[in-house]
């Protein structure tokens, strides 16, 4: 099997940048524990360079005192780190049983077509990179994509579409719950523990980011599908019995 080779990215990885950031999220631990903050410390040079690269893990390893395999096997396992360049908005198309039959699958394959691009590619200009995902944990709302692991509920393939093009032309449509959608940059920073997103003019202190949001613009989930309706509906009448 040939051996897999990782991009390079075109600016490495600036330590002295980063360092601070890393030392509040090694101190959220308890002493001799530092290992445990690997999982934050990955968003958070994921949000420096768009991706774990090797200085990256090597970043890591250093400051957790792991061996980089160790640190690979990780950024490896878990989907979110990706381990090449990643678009400003990372467009995650559920295409498993519920969203499938739905028309995630057929969202996702129009999508593939309009933009150029398969599973995990990046169009040329940089600003869309595509994937299947698997459950996202939000089939009373199927089909439902993620732009950057913001929801966009009951997507069909004209929305999908409609919300790429939104994107390509440089705006954000907002989301069906949670937060105002930001670069893959910014969430991967936020991911990692870091709140500077401002909300109606003021840094969002102290509070979840998405809750404030949220709260002000009142937003709460749209209208489950049946087959949420049917867990509502079984949950009741076990309650009643």
């Amino acid at each position: 099997m040939p051996r897999r080779v990782y991009p390079t990215p075109r600016q490495p990885l600036d330590e002295g940048a980063l360092i601070d950031d890393a030392n509040a999220i090694i101190a959220r631990y308890p002493a001799g524990r530092s290992r445990s903050a690997l999982l934050p410390m990955l968003h958070l040079v994921q949000s420096a360079q768009g991706y774990v690269t090797s200085d990256g893990i090597a970043f890591c390893a250093k400051l957790l005192h792991l061996t980089r395999a160790e640190v690979a096997a990780v950024s490896t396992f878990y989907t979110m780190y990706k381990r090449r360049p990643t678009g400003e908005y990372l467009i995650s198309v559920c295409t498993n049983t519920m969203c499938g039959v739905l028309g995630g699958q057929r969202s996702y394959d129009e999508l593939s077509e309009q933009l150029g691009v398969g599973h995990n590619q990046t169009t040329a200009d940089g600003v869309i990179t595509l994937e299947h995902a698997e459950c996202l944990a939000a089939c009373d709302y199927a089909p439902v994509l993620t732009v950057n692991y913001e929801f966009f509920d009951q997507v069909d393939a004209d929305k999908a579409k409609e919300i790429v093009a939104q994107l390509r032309a440089g705006k954000r449509p907002h989301p069906d719950r949670g937060g105002p959608l930001c670069g893959f940059k910014q969430i991967s920073r936020q991911l990692a523990g870091f709140d500077d997103a401002v909300v109606g003019g003021h840094a969002a202190d102290n509070d979840n980011l998405c809750q404030v949001v949220g709260r002000e613009a009142g937003d709460v989930a749209g209208e489950p599908t049946l087959a949420g309706n049917r867990c509502s509906v079984a949950t009741a009448d076990r309650d009643n019995t």
